[in-house]
């Protein structure tokens, strides 16, 4: 793309200057930490060092396309991102407080003028059900990343950025890459005292060769999160961890539990689309159960019509049953994981997938047959979760977006509904028509269809 040409010729300007030491370093967040992936990919002579705060990689898989499913939160960021400030909208944006002059250029255009000098990126991407050159154009090719590299993901960022922090990390042809990860909101760590200090101690080592320590850095620093909005920072070596123990939790459809045991009972059990879900629930944990990794489960999937939308929410209760949720990137009460997987999207890559992370093709339909069971393989985000004594964790199979209650938690104001997933909803008509994904769809159980979930349990210490 010619944006990242602009960038890759930014950067190597910069190095030229003569107030430039020739070491050039980016940092940033959101948007400005996606776009070092890509600029990093064509391999700038003089770019030295990248910290990607919380910035996704794979425009299709982490951004626009959940599982095959479109993320409505292209559509409304592009009205609040980019219609706001395009070039022309003049004396109807605002000014800068530091030059009065104004920010959207001098000109002043109608709306139709506007209109034609952007792209719709909604229509863009309804377009495009499936992967291709148009997204991999926007996406970075992780094996010519070679520049050292810190990855600050999220874990409370479902939607849009941690799951391109870790598959960055994993799949970057470097030979120097850290991983941290913290909890919090979008921006509190990029900018407090703990992570500004990560980042200067970053930086001044490759790019000023000060001795800040960094060569004593832990590979991977990671945030355990505990309920009550609780963190402990610990060191380890990489990721996945070598020492998780993959386990697998069955669903039970008899009582609707989660068990280490395969189910014995064949039967089917049928949910609304627009309902609820069902919710499998693993025994209270006796001791401190830790799941930190990526996750995954296998389930056998029916639906009424020729394709069905499959949500999956990991979930944490308390003893009295109540939902532990967390302050996430942009939403104040995430769950512990989400998944997510449109069925005709099914098709795996046997190259790239993993038991713990299945890589869908996305490159064609594979449609159902009404009321035929099929086996989907469905990624969950990566998530940490030190679940306490009495605690129980959880799996919900829906039909839609997960909400924790039903009342939006935003502010005044606020860009945007919070419900529990923030912008990151799934439910324009034009990619997801009722008639198509407004039935029911069924879980399947037998002896040779046993359905379960795989999580990455860490033994203690």
């Amino acid at each position: 793309m010619d944006g990242n040409k602009d960038f890759h010729d930014c950067i190597e300007w910069a190095a030229s200057q003569p107030w430039s030491n020739g070491k050039v370093g980016l940092n940033g967040i959101s948007y400005y930490a996606s776009s070092q992936w890509r600029v990093a990919a064509t391999q700038p002579p003089h770019l030295a060092a990248i910290c990607v705060w919380e910035g996704w990689v794979d425009n299709y898989r982490d951004s626009v396309r959940h599982g095959g499913i479109a993320c409505d939160f292209r559509r409304t960021w592009q009205n609040r991102q980019v219609k706001t400030v395009q070039h022309g909208v003049g004396e109807r944006g605002p000014k800068s407080a530091v030059t009065g002059e104004l920010v959207c250029g001098p000109e002043t255009l109608s709306e139709q003028e506007l209109s034609r000098n952007r792209v719709n990126m909604w229509d863009e991407l309804l377009a495009r059900p499936l992967d291709g050159p148009y997204y991999r154009e926007r996406s970075a090719d992780l094996s010519k990343v070679t520049v050292p590299l810190l990855s600050a993901g999220n874990w409370g960022g479902q939607g849009l950025h941690p799951r391109g922090n870790f598959e960055g990390l994993v799949g970057a042809a470097s030979q120097q890459k850290w991983l941290e990860v913290h909890g919090g909101t979008h921006f509190t760590h990029f900018y407090d005292e703990y992570g500004v200090n990560l980042q200067k101690k970053f930086f001044g080592h490759f790019l000023k060769s000060e001795d800040t320590g960094w060569d004593k850095q832990p590979k991977v620093m990671l945030n355990i999160r505990r309920p009550g909005e609780k963190f402990e920072l610990r060191a380890e070596n990489e990721w996945p961890l070598a020492r998780t123990k993959w386990t697998k939790y069955y669903l039970q459809p008899t009582d609707r539990t989660l068990s280490t045991e395969p189910p014995s009972a064949a039967m089917t059990i049928s949910y609304e689309t627009r309902g609820e879900g069902i919710t499998f629930l693993a025994p209270p944990a006796s001791a401190e159960l830790e799941i930190t990794g990526p996750v995954a489960a296998r389930l056998w999937v029916s639906s009424d019509t020729t394709d069905a939308d499959i949500f999956l929410v990991l979930r944490v209760f308390d003893p009295n049953g109540k939902e532990v949720v967390f302050i996430g990137s942009n939403d104040p009460r995430t769950p512990i994981g989400l998944g997510w997987l449109r069925a005709s999207h099914r098709k795996l890559d046997s190259q790239k997938s993993l038991p713990y992370r299945p890589w869908h093709t996305h490159d064609e339909l594979w449609q159902l047959t009404p009321q035929t069971a099929v086996e989907v393989d469905i990624e969950i985000w990566p998530t940490c979760i030190a679940v306490p004594p009495g605690y129980r964790v959880g799996l919900t199979v829906r039909g839609r977006d997960y909400e924790y209650d039903g009342t939006d938690a935003g502010v005044a104001k606020a860009a945007y509904p919070m419900k529990g997933v923030g912008p990151f909803t799934h439910t324009d008509p034009a990619d997801r028509p009722p008639e198509i994904f407004g039935g029911k769809n069924a879980l399947h159980f037998s002896a040779t269809t046993a359905p379960y979930l795989l999580l990455p349990i860490i033994p203690p210490i």
